[in-house]
């Protein structure tokens, strides 16, 4: 399937050691105690989209504690639309203390209305599930012009 195959060398590109200072950022948040397993060392290029979808308890750290996708690269104006899946229990999202960006959606719940952001400036957004922060559940995004 070429679709894959172009993919795997757009990932791979972007892995193993290609980071910007930016995307390096993100993969030493991923990486770091309690580690996020869903993190391959690939970032999803969505820098030509205006929205991109996230997947709050997605399957990842033991459970539906994961975000999908885990990290990605965006441009400036792009709006990331964090979406419940209704698994794993009551999930939220909340920007870290080395994030670039403050956001938080509040109180963790279990569905309802996507939580909608829209990142204006450059970049990097580091963000966790408070609940399951212990578990690994992270995400991070880098934003470029």
């Amino acid at each position: 399937d070429d679709s894959t195959d172009t993919a795997t060398a757009t990932s791979e590109s972007m892995g193993g050691g290609d980071y910007t200072a930016d995307e390096q950022r993100v993969a030493d948040f991923l990486q770091s105690e309690p580690a996020d397993d869903t993190f391959q060392g690939e970032f999803i290029d969505a820098t030509d989209q205006n929205e991109i979808s996230v997947d709050v308890g997605a399957d990842g750290n033991g459970g539906a504690f994961a975000f999908a996708p885990v990290a990605f690269k965006i441009t400036t104006g792009t709006t990331v639309s964090w979406e419940w899946t209704g698994k794993g229990g009551e999930h939220n999202v909340a920007s870290v203390e080395q994030s670039d960006f403050d956001f938080t959606n509040g109180d963790p719940k279990q569905s309802g209305d996507p939580y909608t952001q829209s990142f204006d400036d450059t970049g990097v957004g580091l963000y966790l599930c408070e609940p399951h922060e212990s578990l690994g559940m992270k995400g991070g995004f880098v934003v470029v012009e």
